[in-house]
């Protein structure tokens, strides 16, 4: 896949946003959000559910993302959502800013083998290291995004899941646009090379 050109893909991007991490314990996701975009297609098939925890959510992670206990009283638990991931993320491409926590999470799914894996934040710092700020966010706002992220996702906001996970697309998008990729082999998202990308801005 990786000698593949981007033109010829279809990428799926995840986010999940978390109970918090408490001493002693694992943090455990409370809700996820997928969707997909290709060239030909455009975004489409966006997905959202919280997902059962077993812990309490901390107070600081409430405040970031809004979901409480009760959010999450008739959620599934994370393995019962093993078919929508396997639908979203198996054989292409998986979009995500700063994909660690994502990573993390899904290795709920032992030798799920998705990826290759395109992370939206290191090829922000890649493609625009001037930026003062390559948090999600941050780079809608200064290359005026966000407004397609609303339109994509109406009535939510930062820190849903499935509102970061467009957002990752929406930059993945402007960025192929704005460095002409159509036609360039995946690799180029998978490895973001400053050195490479500094050529492509001369």
């Amino acid at each position: 896949m990786q000698h593949t050109t981007i033109s010829q893909l279809s990428f799926s991007a995840i986010d999940f946003e978390s109970a918090g991490a408490s001493k002693g314990k694992t943090d455990q996701p409370v809700q996820v959000g997928m969707a997909q975009w290709s060239l030909s297609a455009g975004h489409n098939q966006p997905f959202v559910s919280f997902i059962k925890c077993e812990q309490e959510i901390k107070w600081s992670a409430q405040k970031v993302h809004g979901i409480t206990t009760d959010d999450l009283l008739d959620a599934p638990a994370m393995m019962m959502l093993w078919p929508k991931f396997k639908s979203y993320l198996a054989h292409q491409p998986v979009v995500a800013h700063g994909h660690g926590t994502e990573k993390r999470f899904l290795h709920a799914f032992p030798m799920h083998g998705f990826g290759p894996w395109i992370d939206t934040l290191q090829l922000a710092r890649a493609a625009w290291p001037e930026l003062e700020s390559h948090a999600l966010g941050d780079i809608c706002d200064h290359f005026k995004l966000s407004e397609k992220v609303d339109q994509l996702c109406p009535n939510r906001q930062w820190h849903d899941a499935l509102y970061d996970a467009i957002a990752s697309l929406v930059i993945l998008e402007f960025l192929i646009a704005e460095f002409d990729l159509a036609d360039s082999e995946l690799g180029l998202l998978m490895f973001p090379d400053t050195r490479s990308w500094h050529q492509l801005r001369a």
